[in-house]
């Protein structure tokens, strides 16, 4: 016991070090599996529990590359049938099933490649006949384990579609990749049993609903198979259209039978829904929408409690039949007494006194001061308000409105400004003083040891506001001018993408050279005003000691606006290539524009007008000449990652940029090496030829070493060779009638 203690630490710890870093994998399962592997009946139940635990959480285990694990997985196979052919233990049973659904695809995708290995294949059949002979009869967590495995045996053994024929690698693992011949899984066999499997799973879904747990694991199953194999979604979705969630309203109506039923129907809904927010616009989606209806109402009736209650009976209140029941006057609702209102004090009247209705004392001593956040007084005061009866709120209102005007009333007003001139020009009048002289010090002490000043005020007294002025903000850091103009970048781009770009109708705007760039807001203003600010930011508005050559002959580089060009010019890459091919006509905006200031700082330089003072050194050449030739091919090579051959809007583009050279047109000789997309290549350097004559000589010589070096493009260059240059093929017959002689 000591000794299996011992074993189960030290593979504890070997299970951490890879869950820490998957890399360790295909270390640590060689020297694991003779561990764990069953040795006979004197084995320890502990190691097989934790070996079969380990190999399902492995192979489940997205983190590690597929080619690794399929190895690894060859060589678990035969631990995991020992497992289920010779250990009774349920939870070695469920762990092995679970590491049997995860390693069926990478052992079908080994025998597609190797046809020839029958003994790998024998090995995984006996394992997946033991797991197809416990989906009846085992206890529920096997079988629901049991339901993962044939869900992944139907999607493998079903066709599905390919992602890439170019790139068979990285394409989904199914039916499509096996030959028609291929000896150890006939085509035509594996269809057939997916189908049979599929039905298998349709039929639990329809079969008996005590147990929830098993319906609502293959609900689950169903919902992958719908996206991933569109093949027999429409057999699943006509399969559910028929599906009964609440079939136990038949059975006695208990509360285990309640929970059951929402259980499933809650699943149910689940999947359909999901089905349909998917695909909004699929065939189904009207029948999924007329099924949900229909079960909403199913639910209301089977599951609502209201409406399977017995209404209580009315009761008589006429007095028509007094020898049945006792005779029932007309019932009225006392009227609760009006709480008496207080009266106002004599005397002056504070704002608390004006607006206090209630005789409860204590609301006098509640502290609204109590309440920081305006917000948290907000919610409590809005839901109050809501309750509130309207009649005794407007009744409140009207005995505050009236005390207002009683006090009103009763202050004294100021008099008006004609009696007070003519008090200010009586200055003569004799007016005795009846009280004793205070003079100012005696005043002031008195009016600091008074209380303070609660009563109504008779106005508001004049007051000028003194001018106020903001604080300087502190200067940006160089960090924060980069963050703060990639923000201000991703919000043009943001308002760019909102902009319609449905044409719209035309304006009475000023045609011609002169027009302004960006004369309203539509989607070519703000292009335009984006693509300027990426190109002319280079040319003039960078740090002036950007580029400054130093003695020993290296650049020294500063942050400025070339960081914020760079910036721009990636926000506007990846605009464009999100929707390249409605997006066309601003990727040619922009190359126009980079283009442009390239020729105007060639123009500068060479006019010595772009010197920065330091040992009369000019503008870098990549800053002159690269910026314009370094954009176009890195929005050619994105381009083309995705291009078709039908794809008519590459010869528009790469017509209307306007610089062309050697290494831009090459790039039409490697799209040339795809087989789909040679026409499209020589349709555009024959485009070329004919309706750009500076660039005839590059178009014939791309032409020329694409007949030289693809065999398959070799057919539709010849035939332009031999207009443009024949001597070409001259060569190259002569060549070979001499390697003939």
């Amino acid at each position: 016991m000591s000794s299996s203690a011992q074993s189960l630490g030290q593979l504890e710890a070997a299970r951490s070090l890879a869950l820490g870093e998957s890399r360790y994998y295909p270390t640590i399962i060689p020297g694991v599996l003779p561990i764990i592997a069953y040795n006979g009946q004197g084995g320890s139940i502990d190691i097989w529990r934790w070996g079969a635990d380990f190999l399902a959480e492995t192979f489940a285990s997205p983190a590690w590359p597929l080619d690794e694990k399929a190895k690894s997985a060859l060589a678990a196979l035969p631990i995991l049938r020992d497992y289920l052919l010779e250990v009774q233990d349920s939870t070695v049973i469920k762990s092995a099933v679970q590491a049997a659904a995860s390693i069926y695809p990478l052992v079908y995708r080994h025998i597609i490649a190797e046809p020839n290995d029958t003994q790998t294949w024998q090995v995984m059949l006996a394992i997946k006949t033991n797991i197809l002979r416990r989906m009846d009869g085992a206890p529920p967590g096997v079988r629901i384990c049991c339901v993962k495995f044939v869900q992944q045996v139907v999607l493998v053994q079903s066709p599905g579609p390919i992602a890439d024929p170019r790139r068979p690698e990285q394409n989904d693992i199914s039916l499509t990749l096996v030959p028609r011949d291929h000896r150890l899984i006939p085509y035509a066999n594996q269809e057939a049993e997916a189908s049979g499997l599929l039905d298998r799973l349709l039929d639990i879904v329809h079969g008996d609903h005590s147990d929830a747990l098993l319906i609502t694991a293959t609900l689950n199953t169903l919902g992958m198979l719908i996206q991933r194999r569109p093949i027999v979604s429409n057999k699943i979705l006509n399969s559910l259209f028929n599906f009964n969630p609440l079939k136990l309203a038949n059975a006695p109506m208990t509360s285990k039978n309640k929970v059951l039923m929402k259980s499933i129907e809650r699943t149910t809904r689940a999947l359909l829904v999901n089905v349909m927010r998917r695909n909004p616009d699929g065939p189904f989606t009207r029948q999924i929408q007329q099924y949900l209806d229909r079960m909403h109402r199913m639910r209301i009736d089977v599951l609502d409690e209201s409406n399977r209650k017995r209404p209580a009976p009315v009761e008589q209140t006429d007095g028509t039949d007094p020898a049945k029941r006792q005779r029932l006057g007309p019932q009225t609702v006392p009227t609760p007494p009006t709480p008496p209102i207080p009266a106002l004090p004599a005397g002056p009247v504070s704002y608390r006194e004006l607006f206090t209705l209630s005789t409860d004392a204590n609301t006098a001593l509640f502290d609204v001061k109590m309440f920081q956040d305006p917000e948290q007084l907000l919610r409590i005061v809005v839901p109050v308000l809501h309750s509130i009866d309207e009649a005794k709120l407007t009744n409140a209102i009207n005995i505050i409105r009236s005390r207002y005007l009683t006090l009103s009333k009763a202050m004294p007003r100021a008099p008006p400004s004609g009696a007070a001139g003519a008090t200010a020009d009586d200055d003569e009048e004799y007016e005795p003083d009846f009280g004793p002289i205070e003079d100012a010090e005696q005043i002031i002490n008195k009016l600091d040891s008074a209380p303070p000043v609660t009563t109504l005020p008779e106005r508001i007294p004049d007051a000028r506001l003194a001018p106020y002025k903001l604080p300087e903000a502190p200067p940006l850091t160089e960090q924060e001018v980069v963050r703060y103009g990639d923000m201000a970048v991703r919000r043009v781009v943001e308002i760019l993408a909102s902009v319609d770009e449905a044409p719209t109708k035309a304006k009475a705007t000023k045609a011609g050279f002169n027009r302004l760039a960006a004369s309203n807001y539509d989607r070519d203003s703000w292009v335009t005003v984006l693509c300027r600010l990426a190109t002319r930011a280079s040319a003039g508005l960078e740090d002036p000691d950007a580029g400054i050559k130093s003695e020993y002959g290296g650049e020294v580089q500063k942050g400025g606006s070339l960081v914020l060009s760079d910036s721009i010019r990636d926000a506007i890459y990846n605009y464009i290539i999100r929707d390249w091919k409605r997006r066309i006509d601003i990727a040619i905006s922009w190359l126009t524009e980079e283009w442009y200031n390239g020729q105007i700082l060639a123009q500068a330089t060479s006019n010595g007008s772009m010197k920065n003072g330091v040992n009369g050194h000019t503008p870098s050449s990549l800053a002159v000449n690269g910026t314009y030739k370094k954009s176009v091919l890195r929005l050619l090579d994105g381009i083309l990652a995705y291009i078709e051959g039908t794809d008519k809007v590459l010869v528009r583009f790469i017509s209307e940029i306007p610089g062309l050279d050697r290494d831009i047109l090459q790039r039409m000789k490697k799209m040339a090496e795809d087989p789909e997309r040679i026409d499209l290549a020589v349709m555009v350097l024959k485009y070329l030829y004919m309706f750009r004559p500076p660039v005839r000589t590059i178009c014939v010589d791309v032409l020329e070493d694409m007949w030289r070096t693809n065999d398959r493009a070799k057919p539709s260059a010849e035939k332009i060779l031999k207009i443009w240059r024949p001597e070409v093929l001259r060569e190259g017959e002569e060549g070979g009638d001499v390697k003939a002689a």
